[in-house]
């Protein structure tokens, strides 16, 4: 009885998620509909990209920076924290391709708390040339008029900072496809869907703008330092002040790199548990996203009933048709179709996993995240 009745309600959430799947095709549409508006003068800009190690198509994204159709000047601020690093073999190349670009290499190892993205931007402060700053992470690549529709955004006096949405791309592995199909099929439709019903405010490391007074005024990149979830932390307290966080309407790209399914499993679910920290309300709201393994659960805990079966054709329908909304939109398709299952069935399994502990894996560091958010050396 206690398992008919679980396997009733996978298939209640399993009709909601595809309701959900075909409302986040409509507010994707209305979200790439959207028009920007238009500046005619621009300011000089420093883009701050932090980085570690020598990830596949490391060069291939940095180079989308240096090649910027921007009317004013731009100078791009690299940070690393070891001398050996395999990531300044990549930018010296790049510094010899391009020599006219302001471009600019910080090497420190000091440490100002247990984020190490963060110690290596507060490290990277005294090369910036700019007042305005744009940061990114390392796996990202932007089109040429990224920085013109970044300082578009950023233009009205009401807006602090702006951030971008992403798409994945995979660098060349199945497993790679694979998770960049999480951030195109999963994650990107979560956000949207959430900005539109007014239930999100995010703020992501693949473009977080803003200007260099007002980073001061809430401390400096140190006053982050010991934050998991670094961007969402710096975009809540933009919005604390004031201001808001604007998200124009266009996507980035992020770069999936891994190759192994441990290095991937455990990528994500880094994801995962920042997100249940900063949002556990929407963390345990989620679970209805994963409409096509909550079917797949109630058609077995049903013995295989008719609307159960029904309800897989519908959660696949309804997730396919919302692949190809955002394909069309972002025209940067993650993966093929015959991948989706798969790819749906792997996200409810770390959704799962995401619900039990509260470590992480961070450049090879395992750290604790506490209840407010901020990380700690964890116990071995």
């Amino acid at each position: 009885m206690v398992l008919s009745l679980l396997g009733w309600l996978c298939v209640l959430l399993a009709f909601a998620g595809a309701a959900y799947a075909v409302l986040s095709a409509w507010f994707v549409r209305r979200f790439g509909a959207r028009q920007a508006n238009a500046i005619t003068r621009f300011a000089p800009v420093t883009v701050l990209k932090p980085l570690h190690g020598g990830e596949p198509a490391l060069e291939a994204n940095l180079e989308t920076f240096f090649v910027q159709d921007y009317p004013a000047p731009f100078q791009i601020v690299f940070g690393v924290q070891d001398p050996n690093d395999a990531a300044i073999a990549a930018v010296e190349a790049l510094r010899r391709r391009y020599p006219k670009i302001d471009a600019v290499l910080v090497c420190d190892a000091t440490r100002y708390g247990s984020n190490p993205k963060i110690s290596n931007l507060v490290n990277m402060e005294r090369a910036i040339a700019h007042d305005v700053l744009v940061l990114s992470d390392s796996d990202i690549a932007v089109e040429p008029d990224y920085l013109r529709k970044v300082a578009t955004a950023l233009s009205p006096e009401t807006v602090g900072a702006v951030t971008c949405i992403y798409t994945g791309w995979g660098a060349g592995s199945t497993v790679s496809r694979l998770s960049a199909m999480g951030v195109s099929y999963h994650f990107l439709p979560n956000v949207i869907t959430g900005l539109g019903l007014h239930m999100a405010s995010p703020c992501f490391g693949s473009t977080i703008a803003l200007d260099r007074l007002l980073l001061g005024e809430l401390g400096g990149f140190v006053a982050f330092a010991s934050r998991l979830a670094d961007d969402h932390a710096l975009g809540k307290a933009v919005r604390d002040k004031g201001y808001t966080v604007a998200i124009p309407p266009f996507a980035v790209r992020h770069a999936a790199t891994e190759t192994a399914m441990r290095e991937w499993f455990s990528h994500e679910l880094r994801w995962m548990r920042t997100i249940r920290t900063v949002d556990p309300g929407g963390h345990a709201g989620s679970i209805v996203t994963h409409a096509f393994p909550l079917a797949l659960l109630g058609l077995m805990l049903t013995e295989a009933a008719p609307l159960a079966l029904v309800a897989v054709g519908a959660t696949l329908l309804a997730r396919a048709m919302l692949k190809w909304h955002i394909d069309k939109v972002f025209l940067f398709p993650a993966g093929s179709y015959w991948l989706l299952p798969l790819r749906d069935v792997v996200s409810f399994g770390v959704f799962l996993t995401s619900l039990f502990g509260r470590s992480v894996v961070w450049q090879n560091e395992r750290l604790k995240v506490r209840s407010d958010g901020a990380l700690s050396k964890a116990k071995r």
